[in-house]
Order: structure tokens, then sequence, then C-alpha cells
């Protein structure tokens, strides 16, 4: 808030400013003396670049240092080590060539201000330098670009073996959440069997289904492989957990995936950030409807031997809901009621 008040304090002080400097100029038009005219334009304007260099210099490096635990945001998972340290490479070298370019770009009008004795050179080109800025960059944006494709390349790779699949359905406006049961193995799905008793459209005709499971909560172990499998049931959703450095859109009719390895607990964040109400936590990056904002999903990490008691403790979509398989043929429906016994 007190960012925003000085950034209104500063943009009228320019405001007065160049209401004081247009009512001298009109003073001078009335006096008839253009010389004076195009001297003193041409100083304050030069003097009002620097002023604005240094004090957007100022205003930018003191609000990147205050409000920087608020965007760097711990992080929590393998892969999002590797994302942070691309970002703060790209970062660097965009900044440094950033701060030179405006440096430059402001200090020139300064310094090469109209002066009536003054001749501009004539400099038509360069070859060697626009080959020098020309090939440097895209050097140095190849580097930028194979760093990204191969981190990139390893988080959308097939996923480990051992890895737990979770499977994330976006649709407006919330997030369904699929587990594969124990052997996880998703069953398949079809959107022509989408209920209100069955959001995600399982097919129960495919055995692989038959302990598959939802929850209310995603929750996922500490240290281990995890796939999320997304797709989306309507429109395009995205999403998001920024503690995992973990963004992937979920597109209706094109399945996509993500996989990466949680390395904090819930618990031990809140011990790190010293907030004992913080929750991992997925949102949708997309403007997606009215409801968008609504679309968050909590993310719990655990620790391998409590997450695998959880497991063992959760019930199939058939237990809660034995009409799911009424119309399924004898074989699949009698290891239906077998299942359902087992969970009694």
């Amino acid at each position: 808030m007190y960012g925003f008040l000085i950034a209104v304090g500063a943009l009228l002080l320019l405001s007065i400013i160049w209401m004081v400097y247009r009512i001298q100029t009109l003073v001078s038009v009335v006096k008839g003396s253009d010389k004076k005219i195009a001297s003193g334009s041409n100083k304050i304007n030069a003097l009002m670049f620097v002023f604005f260099l240094v004090g957007a210099t100022i205003l930018m490096f003191w609000y990147s240092i205050k409000e920087f635990d608020n965007y760097q945001l711990p992080v929590a998972s393998e892969h999002g080590v590797v994302t942070d340290q691309l970002f703060w490479i790209t970062m660097a070298v965009t900044g440094v060539v950033f701060l030179i370019t405006h440096v430059l770009l402001f200090w020139f009008p300064y310094k090469y201000q109209w002066k009536e004795d003054r001749v501009a050179s004539f400099y038509p080109d360069n070859n060697k330098l626009e080959v020098i800025w020309t090939i440097v960059p895209a050097i140095a944006l190849t580097v930028l670009v194979i760093g990204g494709w191969r981190a990139w390349s390893d988080i959308t790779a097939p996923a480990p073996e051992n890895s737990h699949v979770v499977e994330i359905l976006g649709y407006q406006f919330a997030w369904e959440v699929r587990y594969p049961g124990m052997d996880n193995v998703l069953g398949e799905h079809d959107y022509r069997l989408t209920s209100a008793t069955n959001v995600s459209g399982v097919d129960f005709s495919d055995k692989n289904a038959l302990d598959d499971f939802s929850s209310p909560v995603v929750v996922i172990p500490k240290g281990e492989p995890v796939l999320f499998k997304i797709r989306a049931r309507d429109v395009l959703h995205s999403v998001f957990a920024p503690h995992m450095r973990l963004k992937m859109d979920a597109v209706p009719g094109m399945p996509t995936r993500f996989w990466f390895t949680p390395t904090k607990t819930t618990e031990e964040m809140r011990r790190e950030t010293g907030n004992d109400e913080f929750v991992y936590e997925i949102a949708c990056t997309e403007i997606c409807g009215r409801g968008h904002n609504s679309m968050r999903k909590e993310i719990r990490v655990v620790e391998p031997e409590e997450y695998r008691k959880w497991l063992a403790d959760q019930k199939p979509y058939i237990v809660n809901n034995p009409s799911l398989v009424e119309n399924l043929p004898a074989d699949l429906k009698e290891l239906a009621e077998i299942t359902i016994s087992e969970y009694k």
C-alpha cells in the first residue's frame, strides 16, 4: 500500500513539474523569444530524463528488495531448484542489459542535448558493430533457451516407474482429483460417462478403474516422484502449484502431464515460514469464467509412511456408490463386488 501511495505521489509531482514547465513555455511564446524557448526547453527536457533515470532506478531497487519474499516463494521440489536457477540466470543476463541500455537511453538526451553551435556527426552504418550486436544476443539467447528446453524436457518426459500417479481434472469451477488405488494404474475415462455421480467420467468397464478413488485434498509423499496426469472437461484451465514450481495447462481433448519430487512436507514448510496455517495449493491461472477465483485445491505433502497409511484407508468410488457398476458385464461385476466387500 505504501509503495502505491509513493508511486501516486511521484506521478503528481511530475505532473506539477510538467505544468510549471508548460506555463513557462507559453510565457516565453508570448514574449516572442524562439531561441530562449528552444534552449530552455531542451535543458529542462534533458534534466527531466536524468531525474527520471535516478528516481526510477531508486524506486526499482527499493521495491524489489522490499517485496522479494513475496515473489520469491520457498521452493519445495527438486526440479524447482533448477527452475529457480534458470530464472535468476535469465534475470541476471537480461537485467544487466536492461540497466546498461536504459542508463544510456536516458543519459544521452542530457549529454547530447541541443546546442546552437553543435553539429551532429554523420554515422550512417557500422557493419562490425551490427554483426556484434546481432551475434552476441543470439548466442546468449540460444544458451538460455537450451537450458530451459532441457529442464522442460525433463519434467514432461515419461515419469519414473515408481511414480505415484494422480489425475487432476479441471472443470468450471473446481478440481477433481482421482487416484489409481493400490495398483497405481488409473482406469480409462470417457467424457460421455460424465454425470453427477461420476464427475471424472471413469469407465468402470475397465477393471483398473474398480479401485480408483477421489480425494478432496491432493495427498503426496515427500521424496518420491509424483506424476500429475492433467485434463480439462470444458474449457482451458491451468494447474499452478507455485511452491513446487509447477505449471501446466489443462486442455480439453489433449491430456498433459507433469512429474516432480516434493522435498518438504507441509509441516516442514510451516516451520520454515513460521506460519502454522500454511498449505500448498493448486490454483487455476487461466481466466476460465466467473468462478475462476474459486478453483483452489490443497496439496498436502506428508512422509512416505503416512502417505501409505492414508492410501490404504481410502475407499474406491464403487464402495461409496455401488450403482456405478450395475450395468457391468458379469465377470467385472463379480470383481467389483469382491472389491466392495473387501472395503466393508
